[in-house]
């Protein structure tokens, strides 16, 4: 099987999520926001995975777009629990780095599905 850098990136980022999540509650006794946080961090693998066994391109293709809309929700989670003080800043910047990541990488797959040359 062909390897899916964005289907392996999005669990990761998942995982991520969850143990953060785990983090926030046990340690900072922190359970509003960091809910927020597990629900649309660990949808984005969930509508990618779901795009991968879309019925058409724009199956496909809205799948994928709401993988970007939960991946930028996640973005304004994070920035939250980092503006309050439940994140320090390395904590903050390394996981937002891999919700940027992510949010290039969906966003040039959906330009390059979108492209008339594409079959």
């Amino acid at each position: 099987m062909r390897e899916n850098v964005v289907l392996e990136k999005s669990k990761a980022f998942a995982i991520r999520i969850i143990r953060l999540y785990q983090f926030l509650g046990d340690s900072k006794r922190e359970f509003v926001l960091s809910k927020q946080l597990l629900r649309s961090g660990t949808s984005i693998g969930a509508n990618i995975r779901e795009a991968v066994q879309g019925f058409s391109r724009n199956d496909f293709l809205y799948k994928m777009n709401l993988a970007i809309k939960e991946c930028s929700e996640t973005c304004y989670w994070l920035e939250l629990l980092y503006e309050t003080d439940y994140l320090s800043a390395a904590q903050y910047e390394s996981i937002y780095a891999d919700a940027q990541e992510l949010l290039k990488l969906l966003t040039a797959i959906i330009k390059t599905t979108k492209s008339p040359s594409t079959p």
